[in-house]
């Protein structure tokens, strides 16, 4: 069975996201919509419910959640995984597997994550308070203890 995100990460998520209804460009030019949706689907002038926001987010969320659980080496509790879930979302999983911060915690450096997270502050070629508290809300996830879901620590 795949690993889930938590119903908690999810309502994080949504929040970090914000739900859009009409296909705007995100801070780096992408086309998006719903939460944080893009993809070749996505139009300029496009209007979406917000059933079809939560579809959305769920089809993207299973993607990001597989995309994760393959390239993480190292256990995860819950919330560790929603962080990495979330920022894969944000910056993408070819982002995510081609990160320090992705190298550094299959060596087994857990600590380094909340720091590595912290660099991911930029959209556009410039620094965004909306990272900057993102990371940080990610990062704060990552130190929380939370329950493991698939393998215990030895």
């Amino acid at each position: 069975m795949a690993r889930k995100v938590t119903p908690f990460v999810i309502e994080k998520l949504k929040q970090w996201e914000g739900s859009r209804l009409v296909a705007y460009r995100d801070p780096a030019g992408i086309w998006t919509i719903g939460y944080g949706h893009t993809g070749p689907d996505v139009k300029p002038g496009m209007q979406i419910t917000q059933a079809e926001a939560d579809r959305l987010l769920r089809d993207d969320l299973a993607r990001f959640e597989r995309a994760v659980d393959q390239v993480v080496k190292v256990p995860l509790r819950d919330n560790q995984f929603g962080a990495l879930v979330s920022f894969s979302f944000n910056v993408g999983a070819a982002a995510f597997d081609k990160s320090t911060l992705l190298k550094k915690l299959n060596q087994g450096n857990y600590s380094t994550v909340p720091g590595e997270l912290a660099r991911w502050n930029m959209a556009g070629g410039k620094v965004l308070a909306g990272l900057v508290n993102r990371r940080a809300a990610e990062a704060d996830l990552w130190v929380k203890r939370g329950s493991v879901s698939s393998t215990e620590f030895t």
